[in-house]
């Protein structure tokens, strides 16, 4: 087997490499991993593996797998509200619009091929324990969906707009659920839809008292 390069510090190619490159590789590993295969599957081995990381390196930056999964799914969540604002920032400025535009890219999300459901969710059914780090931070996106949705829903003049806010997080979960049984044609496309009938019906409601 060929020996990592040594530098002249007598330190390996890895070692010599900028630190965050190494924690990026692992969480990248990881993340694809834990999606494809189930966060429960995939032993720390598999990971230290596939990443090409030695597993002193991988507990250096994460004590524990538990820790290693709350990673990725902080990963993962940042990513999911940095995709949030971008639709905000294309979609028209009223909020009807705006929560149609993330409802869009809600269903094309999930429509994808190599879709295999909401990471957050899989972990959530994998680990029962409710204080396991994981479920920690999707119980905290979930809270956070609430809040954005809360945000806009405040915004369309409805007579109950708590009620309305957590219908469409019922709404959103189950696209999310569904396409994962279903696949990419899935009646997770009627979810704007469905939402837009929500709001119809509770403003028609207002309207005609």
């Amino acid at each position: 087997m060929v020996k990592p390069a040594m530098a002249k510090s007598g330190k390996t190619a890895e070692d010599a490499a900028p630190v965050e490159s190494v924690r990026d590789r692992i969480l990248t590993t990881a993340r694809e991993l834990f999606y494809r295969e189930g966060a429960r599957a995939v032993g720390v081995d598999t990971v230290v593996a596939r990443s090409g990381v030695a597993k002193t390196s991988l507990y250096r930056w994460f004590p524990s797998k538990d820790a290693l999964i709350a990673a990725v799914l902080e990963q993962e969540a940042a990513d999911r509200w940095a995709g949030w604002d971008a639709v905000a920032q294309r979609a028209a400025p009223d909020a009807r619009s705006q929560l149609r535009a993330q409802l869009a890219g809600i269903v094309k999300f999930t429509s994808n091929p190599r879709y295999r459901g909401c990471p957050f969710m899989n972990v959530s059914a994998e680990f029962p324990d409710e204080t396991h780090p994981g479920r920690v931070v999707a119980k905290e996106l979930t809270e956070e969906l609430r809040r954005r949705l809360r945000a806009l829903v405040d915004q369309l003049g409805v007579p109950n707009p708590g009620q309305l806010a957590e219908q469409l997080v019922l709404l959103v979960d189950g696209a999310f659920s569904v396409a994962q049984v279903l696949g990419k044609d899935g009646p997770q496309h009627y979810l704007v839809a469905a939402a837009d009938a929500l709001i119809d019906g509770q403003l028609n409601a207002a309207n005609s008292k």
